[in-house]
């Protein structure tokens, strides 16, 4: 038997035992040693998560220890792996084309199926990445690492161009990251001075706006007018991502990161005078993780400033309650098991 945290329902979690995993031919049987906990647990916690049904154990942001290796000799015992999330069938017209990230027939580890808040878990090597030189606690900050990455990619940021990021989660820092690597001045739209500042100290943000009634004017002042090459938005606010549109400069580009539920509407007459080129972007692809393994090995992301919070498996249900609430400067948790 092993340990593991399922949510029942929203607003529950408990902590229980299940049978340990065994794995099917040819996968791989992991020790589950860190899970970071992101915005997408905190909807499965509130019962906002469109794609999910209950109950249902999650954790997707996923490192541990190979217990039994894979028959090809790529992963030993021992040895630290970073689990990719997305269980992609393959042969679908999206994995045939590799894009993997939009499978159509896509299982998320945590949402779709169970996933990591347990001691063990059997996987296909397929979604098993090296994660030697790096810590337990960044290999399980890859996954959200990764979702900026690729969204940077499909914005297809350029040295000099001005961005915006709407938004300053760990997702929203991860774009900002990423996007000033890739060259861009990126400016953050937030209402949390503390996250802002961040970005701005540590994670290569020029500017920070709060997003008040005078954020449209500032905005407009840092740009001389012009508003932004490329636009992210990674509030998770639907009435954020329609504002987003107006910030987007007359040829540009917006990207969706967040995922809500319901739609999202826009000015036409707006959108074609500016022929805005409009993205979503969801999840990441191998090319992603093994990019954010590359850059964490050569100490090109402070890990070390974006995990915030940890805590053992068992004291979950009564801290997962108190890491949401904004009091807490929770940035990245990570459980520890």
């Amino acid at each position: 038997m092993m340990n593991v945290v399922l949510c029942p329902m929203p607003g529950k979690l408990e902590l229980t035992t299940r049978p340990k995993p065994v794995p099917a031919d040819g996968e791989v049987l992991v020790r589950i040693r860190r899970v970071g906990i992101c915005g997408t647990d905190y909807h499965i916690f509130r019962g906002t998560q469109p794609f999910l049904n209950y109950p249902r154990v999650f954790g997707h942001e996923l490192a541990g220890e190979v217990v039994e290796g894979d028959k090809a000799g790529r992963f030993e015992p021992g040895s630290t792996v970073c689990i990719m999330p997305y269980l992609s069938c393959g042969q679908c017209v999206a994995c045939r084309r590799g894009k993997t990230n939009c499978c159509r027939n896509i299982e998320v580890l945590g949402v779709h199926r169970d996933g990591g808040l347990a001691e063990y878990l059997a996987i296909d090597p397929r979604f098993l990445l090296d994660a030697r030189g790096l810590s337990l606690d960044q290999a399980a900050m890859v996954e959200f690492l990764a979702i900026g990455r690729h969204a940077v990619v499909r914005g297809d940021v350029g040295k000099g161009q001005r961005i915006l990021v709407v938004g300053s989660g760990p997702i929203g820092m991860a774009v900002t990251l990423f996007a000033s690597q890739a060259g861009g001045k990126v400016t953050v739209l937030d209402g949390n001075s503390g996250r802002t500042a961040l970005c701005v100290a540590s994670l290569g943000a020029t500017h920070a706006i709060a997003p008040d009634e005078g954020a449209a004017a500032r905005l407009a002042e840092l740009t001389d007018g012009d508003y932004f090459d490329v636009v992210f938005d990674a509030t998770g606010s639907a009435a954020a991502m329609a504002t987003g549109f107006r910030y987007v400069a007359h040829g540009g580009a917006y990207v969706l990161v967040s995922v809500v539920q319901g739609d999202i509407t826009f000015n036409d007459p707006e959108f074609h005078k500016r022929e805005t080129s409009l993205y979503g972007s969801r999840n990441a692809t191998l090319d992603d993780f093994a990019a954010v393994i590359d850059a964490i090995r050569e100490a090109c992301v402070p890990t070390d400033v974006l995990h915030t919070h940890s805590a053992p498996l068992a004291t979950l249900p009564d801290v997962l309650p108190e890491w949401m609430k904004p009091e807490a400067g929770v940035m990245k948790a990570i459980v520890e098991l």
